[in-house]
């Protein structure tokens, strides 16, 4: 390339050396920076240098300016702060529905909009904690192709599959093809589920799109358009509960004062919650009853109690029996 198409790229150069390698704690001076340029075929004389600073500042780049004897320079404020940056790679490490190579292809794109000293510090940040993450590697692919379908009102084809003790995935219904109406994704217990309409069955249903595999957008039109009109999507997702099906009832469940925490965090705060006793209150809420649901009551060793209806009180019992006579 010839020289004067190096020095169109100056600015640019420049704009680059400070946010790759400047921060609060590290800055470079007007030699060093004019050598960095002179790396790349750039070359710089110091009050040109003064000028492309000040071009960058008026561009809108936090260039903070330590006047000295040599000056020295560093980038300021950026378009993420540090602790937002941690926060989104622990974000992104966490997430159950992200394979461990994704999860790291995002970090090093996290890692590009800070210095690269700062960088190391969101590296350490990555090796917190030994998380189950997804196996399917193509998920972005699957959640991509999911919103492309809803948003041209297409039906999508998919194999669905199950886990098994030997370690191998196996399709359920012996490989079916499954045909769906996609209409939204929602983030559940850190995982995605497709909500799409079954018009074989005439109901909604959810599918954890990490178990989705083959998926193919179909020319046929979306069904069930008038149904989805009638779904509240926030009242959805609290009904059927860690997205496990069930028949859904209304629940009345008297509860030790000290859960009211775990109560909002699961059910939010638009349902009525009366003072019962010093101890105690109610609530009355909508869940979709399953073995999920008796679990997450035994966890509370007795602190959470069923007060009605009496089937879902009967069938409860009945759970604990049953892992009783299983211990």
């Amino acid at each position: 390339m010839p020289k004067s198409s190096y020095q169109k790229l100056k600015l640019l150069y420049l704009k680059q050396i400070l946010e790759t390698e400047t921060d609060d704690n590290h800055k470079l001076s007007t030699k060093q920076l004019i050598d960095k340029l002179d790396s790349y075929g750039i070359k710089a004389e110091r009050k040109s240098l003064y000028d492309d600073i000040e071009c960058l500042i008026k561009f809108g780049v936090d260039v903070i300016v330590e006047k000295t004897d040599s000056n020295y320079y560093s980038i300021g404020e950026r378009e993420f702060e540090l602790p937002e940056l941690k926060l989104l790679v622990d974000s992104v490490q966490s997430s159950k529905f992200l394979t461990v190579k994704k999860s790291n292809s995002l970090i090093k794109k996290l890692e590009s909009l800070c210095s690269k000293n700062l960088a190391e510090s969101l590296q350490r940040q990555v090796y917190i904690a030994d998380r189950i993450k997804n196996m399917n590697e193509s998920i972005y692919k699957i959640i991509d192709d999911i919103q492309t379908a809803i948003n041209s009102h297409k039906m999508i084809e998919f194999k669905y599959i199950k886990y098994s003790v030997s370690d191998k995935n196996v399709f359920k219904k012996d490989g079916a093809v499954y045909k769906i109406s996609p209409y939204a994704l929602m983030l559940s217990e850190q995982y995605y589920y497709l909500l799409g309409y079954d018009s074989e069955d005439k109901i909604f249903k959810h599918y954890r799109v990490d178990k989705i595999f083959n998926i193919r957008i179909t020319d046929e039109n979306s069904d069930g358009e008038k149904e989805f009109e009638n779904i509240d999507l926030a009242k959805y997702e609290k009904r059927f509960f860690s997205m496990f099906g069930g028949k859904i009832e209304k629940i009345k469940l008297l509860v030790d004062n000290d859960l009211i925490g775990v109560i909002i965090d699961k059910f939010g705060k638009n349902n009525i919650i009366m003072k019962i006793d010093e101890n105690h209150f109610q609530i009355i809420v909508d869940i979709a009853v399953s073995p999920q649901f008796f679990g997450w009551l035994t966890s509370f060793s007795g602190k959470i109690k069923v007060l009605s209806p009496k089937s879902v009180k009967d069938d409860f019992l009945e759970h604990l029996i049953n892992v009783q006579n299983n211990l």
